[in-house]
């Protein structure tokens, strides 16, 4: 039997990348996934590699109405919610002198407003004694040149998760937050320069970008009963870099 066997799980951003691979990770551990993403030709694309038990649902998680939507099918297909993985974000380096409202809106409406909405959203499906998690990044314990906005936006999911675990403790919810550092996914390639990524690669001790599937070994963990006393915590994968 699976870790997983007989969940249901919610992924956002889960058509490409860490998500992705944790959607893979949480089916063939026994899990229904609905996973979400903004384009329609990624997400059907992941749904294939998925392959079973997954449903594909469009929409931006900081559109409300998207999330009303993708809520609405998970009602109308299975009911209940027991895991709930906030993982839709975005991360573009601007440095200080250059930041503009729409960077700093984009970045916030996502990566914070879009993250609130989703849980709070997800929670009358939600099963007591479930598990909720959200993609934080390790650039808001490092402080990296140009990312001031982005890692900002990510220290937020620290303070909701240690407020929301408080407000949940009757249901037994538990909240954490996994800490990625270089990860080499699409959303990498797209915002980082080669300089960019080498400087990074330069700092993680085991040399190397971390892979997708590293992550959703972690993200695993989080979403089955092996974590079941882990609550209000900061998951960090990435190699070491955050450490030194």
């Amino acid at each position: 039997m699976g870790k997983l066997e007989g969940k249901v799980a919610v992924i956002t951003g889960g058509s490409s990348g860490m998500a992705l691979a944790s959607a893979k990770q949480f089916v063939e551990e026994g899990a229904y996934v609905f996973i979400t993403g903004r384009r329609q030709e990624q997400l059907d694309e992941a749904v294939k590699v998925i392959g079973r038990n997954v449903t594909g649902v469009r929409g931006d998680a900081a559109n409300l109405d998207d999330l009303d939507r993708l809520f609405d099918t998970v009602k109308r297909e299975k009911g209940r919610i027991d895991v709930l993985f906030a993982s839709a974000g975005i991360g573009e380096a601007v440095p200080l002198g250059e930041i503009t409202e729409q960077h700093f809106d984009k970045t916030f409406d996502l990566n914070v407003r879009g993250t609130l909405f989703t849980v709070q959203k997800a929670l009358p499906l939600f099963n007591d004694g479930g598990s909720i998690f959200m993609t934080g990044s390790n650039a808001s314990a490092k402080g990296f040149p140009g990312f001031s906005v982005y890692a900002a936006s990510k220290l937020v999911l620290r303070s909701f998760a240690r407020t929301w675990l408080n407000e949940l403790k009757d249901r037994k919810i538990r909240v954490n937050v996994l800490v990625p550092g270089a990860i080499a996914t699409p959303m990498q390639e797209a915002v980082l320069t080669k300089e960019a990524k080498q400087y990074f690669e330069s700092l993680i001790p085991r040399g190397r970008m971390g892979q997708p599937e590293e992550v959703a070994t972690v993200a695993l963990f989080l979403a089955s009963d092996d974590s079941s006393f882990v609550n209000g915590q900061e998951m960090f994968v990435d190699g070491g870099m955050t450490a030194i």
